[in-house]
Protein backbone atom coordinates (compact mmCIF):
# COMPACT_ATOMS: atom_id res chain seq x y z
CA UNK A 1 0.00 0.00 0.00
CA UNK A 2 2.76 2.17 1.01
CA UNK A 3 4.65 1.79 -2.69
CA UNK A 4 1.65 2.49 -4.05
CA UNK A 5 1.01 5.67 -2.41
CA UNK A 6 4.64 6.54 -3.01
CA UNK A 7 4.97 5.71 -7.07
CA UNK A 8 1.34 8.14 -7.00
CA UNK A 9 3.68 10.86 -5.09
CA UNK A 10 6.41 10.93 -7.27
CA UNK A 11 4.32 10.58 -10.47
CA UNK A 12 2.26 14.24 -9.30
CA UNK A 13 5.86 15.42 -8.56
CA UNK A 14 6.84 14.23 -11.82
CA UNK A 15 3.68 16.05 -13.49
CA UNK A 16 4.06 19.56 -11.78
CA UNK A 17 8.04 19.56 -12.56
CA UNK A 18 7.19 19.14 -16.28
CA UNK A 19 4.37 21.47 -16.90
CA UNK A 20 6.84 24.18 -14.99
CA UNK A 21 9.50 23.24 -18.30
CA UNK A 22 6.53 23.71 -20.36
CA UNK A 23 5.91 27.27 -19.67
CA UNK A 24 9.47 28.50 -19.90
CA UNK A 25 9.59 29.44 -23.77
CA UNK A 26 6.18 31.72 -22.87
CA UNK A 27 8.66 34.20 -20.78
CA UNK A 28 11.45 34.02 -23.84
CA UNK A 29 8.75 35.33 -26.21
CA UNK A 30 7.34 38.44 -23.79
CA UNK A 31 11.38 38.83 -23.45
CA UNK A 32 12.00 39.12 -27.97
CA UNK A 33 8.20 41.51 -27.96
CA UNK A 34 10.11 44.12 -25.80
CA UNK A 35 12.56 44.34 -28.50
CA UNK A 36 9.37 46.14 -30.52
CA UNK A 37 9.96 49.74 -31.07
CA UNK A 38 7.42 52.53 -31.28
CA UNK A 39 8.51 55.80 -32.58
CA UNK A 40 6.88 59.06 -33.98
CA UNK A 41 7.98 60.66 -36.72
CA UNK A 42 9.32 64.53 -36.27
CA UNK A 43 11.09 65.06 -39.45
CA UNK A 44 11.00 62.74 -42.91
CA UNK A 45 13.62 63.85 -45.49
CA UNK A 46 13.67 61.88 -48.65
CA UNK A 47 16.34 61.17 -50.66
CA UNK A 48 17.05 58.59 -53.88
CA UNK A 49 16.95 54.98 -52.07
CA UNK A 50 16.38 55.97 -48.88
CA UNK A 51 14.07 58.62 -46.50
CA UNK A 52 15.43 59.89 -43.09
CA UNK A 53 13.63 59.80 -40.08
CA UNK A 54 14.10 62.19 -36.95
CA UNK A 55 12.53 59.82 -34.31
CA UNK A 56 11.15 60.43 -31.09
CA UNK A 57 10.59 56.99 -29.30
CA UNK A 58 9.72 58.11 -25.75
CA UNK A 59 10.82 61.41 -25.35
CA UNK A 60 14.30 60.43 -26.60
CA UNK A 61 14.98 61.21 -30.50
CA UNK A 62 17.54 60.41 -32.83
CA UNK A 63 17.94 59.79 -36.80
CA UNK A 64 17.15 57.14 -38.74
CA UNK A 65 17.83 55.87 -42.32
CA UNK A 66 14.84 53.60 -44.39
CA UNK A 67 13.89 52.35 -47.38
CA UNK A 68 12.40 55.08 -48.93
CA UNK A 69 8.68 55.02 -47.91
CA UNK A 70 6.26 57.56 -47.77
CA UNK A 71 5.51 58.82 -44.23
CA UNK A 72 4.72 62.36 -42.64
CA UNK A 73 5.25 64.29 -39.09
CA UNK A 74 3.31 62.96 -36.52
CA UNK A 75 2.97 59.05 -37.95
CA UNK A 76 3.62 56.44 -35.34
CA UNK A 77 5.64 53.50 -36.96
CA UNK A 78 7.20 50.15 -35.68
CA UNK A 79 10.55 48.34 -36.04
CA UNK A 80 12.77 45.26 -34.47
CA UNK A 81 16.08 45.49 -35.37
CA UNK A 82 18.68 48.41 -36.71
CA UNK A 83 22.16 49.02 -36.91
CA UNK A 84 23.70 51.89 -35.43
CA UNK A 85 26.49 53.46 -37.51
CA UNK A 86 28.74 56.79 -35.81
CA UNK A 87 29.90 60.02 -38.06
CA UNK A 88 27.85 58.72 -40.89
CA UNK A 89 28.25 61.41 -43.86
CA UNK A 90 25.19 61.80 -46.16
CA UNK A 91 26.65 63.30 -49.28
CA UNK A 92 23.21 63.59 -50.89
CA UNK A 93 22.05 65.76 -47.99
CA UNK A 94 25.87 67.08 -47.25
CA UNK A 95 25.35 66.33 -43.87
CA UNK A 96 27.41 64.51 -40.88
CA UNK A 97 25.44 62.65 -38.31
CA UNK A 98 27.09 61.84 -35.54
CA UNK A 99 24.93 58.67 -34.92
CA UNK A 100 21.97 57.44 -37.18
CA UNK A 101 20.05 54.01 -37.01
CA UNK A 102 19.51 51.78 -40.05
CA UNK A 103 16.47 49.82 -40.04
CA UNK A 104 14.69 47.57 -42.45
CA UNK A 105 11.07 46.48 -42.13
CA UNK A 106 9.58 49.82 -40.72
CA UNK A 107 6.07 49.68 -40.70
CA UNK A 108 2.68 51.85 -39.80
CA UNK A 109 1.42 48.63 -38.22
CA UNK A 110 2.67 46.85 -35.04
CA UNK A 111 4.63 43.55 -35.80
CA UNK A 112 2.40 40.61 -34.69
CA UNK A 113 4.40 39.75 -31.85
CA UNK A 114 4.54 42.82 -30.42
CA UNK A 115 2.59 42.11 -27.34
CA UNK A 116 1.02 44.06 -25.37
CA UNK A 117 4.15 46.48 -24.53
CA UNK A 118 3.15 48.23 -27.91
CA UNK A 119 -0.17 50.71 -27.55
CA UNK A 120 -1.02 51.70 -31.14
CA UNK A 121 -2.58 54.66 -32.56
CA UNK A 122 -4.64 55.12 -35.80
CA UNK A 123 -2.64 55.39 -38.75
CA UNK A 124 -5.08 55.02 -41.39
CA UNK A 125 -3.31 56.52 -44.21
CA UNK A 126 -4.86 59.75 -45.80
CA UNK A 127 -5.48 60.33 -49.02
CA UNK A 128 -6.06 63.08 -51.82
CA UNK A 129 -8.62 62.55 -54.68
CA UNK A 130 -7.06 62.95 -57.76
CA UNK A 131 -7.75 64.29 -61.41
CA UNK A 132 -7.72 61.52 -63.29
CA UNK A 133 -10.28 59.92 -65.47
CA UNK A 134 -10.25 56.10 -66.31
CA UNK A 135 -12.53 54.02 -68.43
CA UNK A 136 -13.77 50.41 -66.94
CA UNK A 137 -12.11 47.42 -68.15
CA UNK A 138 -14.94 45.06 -70.22
CA UNK A 139 -16.50 43.09 -67.38
CA UNK A 140 -15.60 45.44 -65.00
CA UNK A 141 -16.89 48.12 -62.68
CA UNK A 142 -16.02 51.29 -61.28
CA UNK A 143 -14.85 52.84 -57.89
CA UNK A 144 -18.18 54.54 -57.83
CA UNK A 145 -20.62 51.74 -58.43
CA UNK A 146 -18.60 49.79 -56.11
CA UNK A 147 -19.15 52.24 -53.06
CA UNK A 148 -22.98 53.12 -54.44
CA UNK A 149 -23.98 49.75 -53.95
CA UNK A 150 -21.31 47.80 -51.98
CA UNK A 151 -23.21 44.54 -50.87
CA UNK A 152 -24.85 43.58 -54.35
CA UNK A 153 -20.55 42.66 -54.49
CA UNK A 154 -19.87 41.44 -51.08
CA UNK A 155 -18.27 38.17 -51.21
CA UNK A 156 -17.88 38.12 -55.24
CA UNK A 157 -14.60 38.63 -57.66
CA UNK A 158 -14.89 41.88 -59.29
CA UNK A 159 -12.47 43.87 -61.74
CA UNK A 160 -11.80 47.37 -60.85
CA UNK A 161 -9.18 49.52 -63.49
CA UNK A 162 -7.48 52.62 -61.69
CA UNK A 163 -4.46 54.41 -61.11
CA UNK A 164 -1.76 53.37 -58.21
CA UNK A 165 -1.96 56.48 -55.75
CA UNK A 166 -0.29 55.07 -52.80
CA UNK A 167 1.48 51.45 -52.01
CA UNK A 168 2.16 49.79 -48.84
CA UNK A 169 4.87 46.37 -49.03
CA UNK A 170 4.54 43.63 -46.73
CA UNK A 171 2.58 44.18 -44.57
CA UNK A 172 0.53 41.46 -42.74
CA UNK A 173 2.59 39.33 -45.29
CA UNK A 174 0.93 41.46 -48.17
CA UNK A 175 0.90 44.35 -49.63
CA UNK A 176 -1.51 46.76 -49.47
CA UNK A 177 -2.69 48.98 -52.38
CA UNK A 178 -4.78 52.49 -53.09
CA UNK A 179 -5.97 52.83 -56.43
CA UNK A 180 -8.58 55.54 -57.73
CA UNK A 181 -10.58 55.77 -61.36
CA UNK A 182 -11.68 59.00 -61.39
CA UNK A 183 -15.60 58.39 -60.01
CA UNK A 184 -16.39 58.78 -56.48
CA UNK A 185 -19.54 58.23 -54.73
CA UNK A 186 -19.85 60.85 -51.85
CA UNK A 187 -16.53 61.02 -50.36
CA UNK A 188 -15.90 57.28 -51.54
CA UNK A 189 -13.13 57.79 -54.32
CA UNK A 190 -10.01 55.43 -53.41
CA UNK A 191 -10.07 51.48 -53.06
CA UNK A 192 -7.92 49.57 -50.92
CA UNK A 193 -6.62 46.63 -52.55
CA UNK A 194 -4.33 43.26 -50.80
CA UNK A 195 -1.89 41.69 -53.00
CA UNK A 196 0.85 39.54 -53.72
CA UNK A 197 2.00 41.32 -56.51
CA UNK A 198 4.36 44.35 -57.07
CA UNK A 199 3.02 47.54 -58.92
CA UNK A 200 4.25 51.05 -58.31
CA UNK A 201 2.47 54.19 -58.05
CA UNK A 202 1.23 55.95 -61.22
CA UNK A 203 0.80 52.59 -62.82
CA UNK A 204 -2.43 51.83 -64.20
CA UNK A 205 -3.96 48.35 -63.36
CA UNK A 206 -6.45 45.90 -63.26
CA UNK A 207 -7.20 44.13 -60.10
CA UNK A 208 -9.37 41.26 -60.15
CA UNK A 209 -10.21 40.33 -56.24
CA UNK A 210 -12.73 39.29 -54.25
CA UNK A 211 -15.19 41.95 -52.63
CA UNK A 212 -15.07 42.34 -48.61
CA UNK A 213 -17.06 44.66 -46.30
CA UNK A 214 -16.56 46.44 -43.04
CA UNK A 215 -12.85 44.63 -42.41
CA UNK A 216 -11.52 45.81 -39.17
CA UNK A 217 -7.53 44.91 -38.68
CA UNK A 218 -7.22 46.90 -35.38
CA UNK A 219 -4.78 49.76 -34.56
CA UNK A 220 -7.31 52.18 -36.67
CA UNK A 221 -7.38 50.35 -40.02
CA UNK A 222 -11.12 49.60 -40.85
CA UNK A 223 -11.81 49.27 -44.32
CA UNK A 224 -15.62 49.75 -45.21
CA UNK A 225 -14.91 47.80 -48.36
CA UNK A 226 -11.83 45.72 -49.28
CA UNK A 227 -10.46 44.02 -52.16
CA UNK A 228 -8.76 41.03 -51.64
CA UNK A 229 -6.25 38.49 -52.65
CA UNK A 230 -5.85 40.78 -55.88
CA UNK A 231 -4.29 39.66 -58.96
CA UNK A 232 -3.06 42.52 -60.87
CA UNK A 233 -2.80 42.60 -64.58
CA UNK A 234 -1.18 46.03 -66.02
CA UNK A 235 -2.39 44.87 -69.74
CA UNK A 236 -6.21 45.76 -69.60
Amino acid sequence: MRSKLLMVLLSVIFIVTACNKQEEPKQTEVTKNSNVHQIIVEEAIQVSGYTYIRANESGKEYWMAVTTMDVKKGETLYYEGSMEMKDFESKELKRKFDSIFFADNVSKIPPVNAGNNIKASPQKPSIEKENISIAPVAGGITVAQLFSNPNSYAGKIVKIKGKVVKTNFGIMKTNWIHIQDGTSTGSDFDLTVTTNDNVNVGDIVTFEGSIVLNKDFGYGYSYKVLLENAKANKSL
